[in-house]
């Protein structure tokens, strides 16, 4: 049976576009990443396939609201890193993430593996997830397609931000598809030929992430 990855794409509550929720398996199982905040309609793009889990790249409320909802239909696992858990409760107050993550670690669905990336910057707790097998980077707001991703026009940590692109991202292999938790898709080949150019801006205000 053939995994694949899909995109689920809903209108934030607030921000600058809509939340790219990411769906990775094959026609009995999957996991969501990014679940956003339209759990029916995510639910619906899934359909009756098994969600194994729930794995949110960071904790803001836009990326992290429809978590437990989705999670709930399968009794499935939601997944955050510790250092997100106060970004979390603003969403889900009073609930914790069942799984915390951290670097290197590992989830598996259908036949590939989901393998984590810490790359804090645009949260203290930002992480991403490789799957070597599916040639396919999941960025959330580490890294768009234009760049480091800011919060409310502005960087927490906009060095540590570079620091998680230059380290964590662009040692990947070149041909890897960056899929980030909004908008387009690019490639590492790409972010490298612009992270120069990111670094040489500076953390200027900007609209894009959140």
């Amino acid at each position: 049976m053939t995994t694949r990855i899909d995109c689920f794409s809903a209108p934030a509550p607030a921000g600058p576009g809509p939340v790219n929720a990411w769906i990775v398996g094959d026609d009995e199982e999957v996991i969501v990443i990014d679940p956003g905040s339209d759990a029916a309609g995510l639910l619906g793009a899934v359909g009756e396939r098994d969600v194994l889990a729930v794995i949110c790249t960071h904790g803001h409320a836009d990326h992290v609201a429809a978590a437990l909802e989705v999670a709930e239909r399968d009794d499935a696992p939601v997944a955050l890193h510790p250092k997100d858990r106060p970004l979390w409760r603003e969403a889900h107050p009073g609930e914790d993430a069942d799984i915390e993550m951290d670097d290197g670690g590992v989830f598996e669905v259908a036949d590939v593996r989901l393998e984590v990336i810490y790359a804090p910057g645009h949260t203290p707790g930002s992480v991403c997830l490789y799957c070597e097998d599916l040639g396919a980077v999941f960025t959330g707001h580490v890294m768009l397609a234009g760049g480091p991703a800011p919060q409310d026009g502005e960087y927490p940590d906009f060095a540590g931000q570079l620091n998680a692109i230059g380290e964590c991202l662009l040692t990947l292999p070149a041909d890897t598809r960056v899929l980030p938790g909004n908008g387009p898709e690019i490639t590492i080949a790409t972010a490298e030929k612009q992270f120069d150019s990111w670094v040489a801006a500076g953390p200027a205000p900007s609209s894009l992430g959140g």
